[in-house]
């Protein structure tokens, strides 16, 4: 199957922009992307991108899932007294609680433009069912690309953690379980839709023994590592008292800095920790929704960029960033960056990257996705820059600074996922209804708790 986009102002994130272009798919592939009149090809679907803007599928490199069943609630506290508040309910989700906040959380993310999600889900209540197997069917059904990350913690507040003992694992059974996870779901195939990455949750919550032995058991798998840091200041007071040392000082002393690692939020860093992630290919996923929601500050991503580090885009957890569409957090990203540190501190076209590329890169996928470009996966947003946009010469610009423009199609490997700002590949009403039906069933479960 040939589908044709044209007339497209098209932005591949590789270097070229094409106003009036066109992009070729053949089956999942880009073929060609280029200026001027689109080929004519017998047979294909020609899809017409007047007053559009094309530009690579957008990358969510991290995410909580479930937490779409639990948004609302503690909405004026720190991170660390959000997530006291929140363990209680979070200990009572089942399965089918987190299959109705992935479907409904998938597909809030690819109405945003979004073709490729990272999910960190590090929370298992025993004798609750497969959680990790029903967040990926949700993303099976709906047909966006998944990589869940298999979190944990195993240490509880008698350990001196900052969860409650009854929402940790123990060692081997994290061990035993992830490694499960990898064997049974991991496609490390080009073009694969599900691939699987390692998670502790964070320094606070686990101990040096499952960081040390969870890097062993990525690196033996041949799969990517990912974690919470330098989150807020709590966070770092808390590895100091108990390490010794910050944050990324402590990870990069067990072996958790590398190509094959990518850390959410990167908050707090000192000049020390930027210089140390751009030199050892560790990746930042920015989320500026969610650390403002919760106070925890305006990551240094301007000085990440000029040090060479690779920095993509998160949402983080709806509970911590309610209904912040994907593409929403690029404008984010560049206000508060300039809110920070003047205008110049990056650019629409730069936040686009990071969005895009960026994510890529965190994932390791950067051969596949993250531009458009010949060879590359058919991950494709087409957003309309016509009516009020039309007011901006620049689409970019139009795009990026203001209101989220309608996404006129979303291709996932040349599959379309959203039509006319509608999700199509699984009925948007039915998806929006499983999302609120898990929230009320994990109110219900909660209530003993609450």
């Amino acid at each position: 199957m040939t589908t044709i986009i044209e007339n497209a102002h098209v932005v591949t994130v590789s270097g070229d922009e094409h106003p009036g272009g066109h992009i070729v798919v053949e089956g999942d592939r880009i073929t060609a992307v280029g200026a001027g009149p689109a080929p004519r090809i017998a047979g294909a679907d020609r899809i017409d991108g007047t007053g559009c803007l094309a530009t690579p599928g957008l990358v969510n490199a991290h995410h909580h899932l479930y937490q779409w069943a639990s948004q609302g609630l503690a909405t004026d506290n720190t991170l660390f007294e959000w997530l006291t508040t929140l363990y209680k309910p979070w200990s009572k989700m089942d399965a089918e609680v987190v299959a109705g906040a992935a479907s409904a959380g998938l597909g809030w993310l690819a109405k945003s433009g979004c073709t490729t999600a990272s999910d960190h889900h590090y929370l298992f209540p025993r004798g609750r069912g497969d959680l990790f197997a029903a967040e990926i069917e949700a993303a099976a059904e709906l047909g966006i690309r998944f990589q869940p990350c298999r979190g944990s913690m195993d240490r509880g507040e008698s350990q001196g953690g900052l969860p409650p003992d009854e929402v940790v694992e123990d060692l081997d059974t994290i061990l035993t379980e992830t490694a499960a996870a990898i064997d049974r779901y991991h496609d490390a195939s080009f073009g694969s839709m599900l691939r699987i990455s390692v998670a502790p949750c964070s320094p606070f919550s686990v101990t040096r023994d499952l960081l040390v032995r969870s890097a062993e058991l990525a690196r033996e798998k041949g799969v990517r590592l990912h974690t919470h840091l330098a989150e807020t200041l709590d966070e770092e007071e808390h590895t100091t008292e108990h390490f010794g040392m910050t944050p990324t000082e402590y990870m990069d002393s067990i072996g958790w800095l590398g190509p094959d690692v990518w850390l959410a939020h990167c908050v707090h860093l000192h000049d020390t920790d930027i210089k140390r992630l751009a030199e050892t290919g560790t990746g930042t996923a920015h989320c500026p929704s969610s650390n403002a929601r919760l106070g925890a500050g305006i990551a240094r991503v301007s000085h990440l960029l000029e040090a060479g580090a690779t920095v993509g885009i998160g949402v983080d957890g709806s509970a911590s960033a309610e209904f912040v569409p994907l593409a929403g957090e690029i404008r984010q990203a560049v206000y508060m960056q300039r809110a920070r540190y003047g205008p110049t501190a990056l650019t629409a076209r730069q936040a686009l990257e990071m969005a895009t590329l960026g994510g890529a890169r965190c994932l390791g996928r950067e051969d596949e996705i993250g531009t458009l470009e010949p060879g590359k996966l058919a991950d494709v947003a087409l957003w309309r820059v016509d009516g009020f946009h039309a007011a901006v010469d620049d689409p970019v610009v139009a795009f990026a600074f203001g209101g989220t423009p309608p996404l006129e199609r979303l291709l996932v490997g040349g599959r379309t996922i959203v039509a006319a700002d509608t999700l199509v590949s699984v009925p948007q009403d039915v998806a929006g209804r499983r999302g609120a039906d898990a929230h009320r069933r994990l109110m219900r479960l909660a209530e003993e708790v609450l």
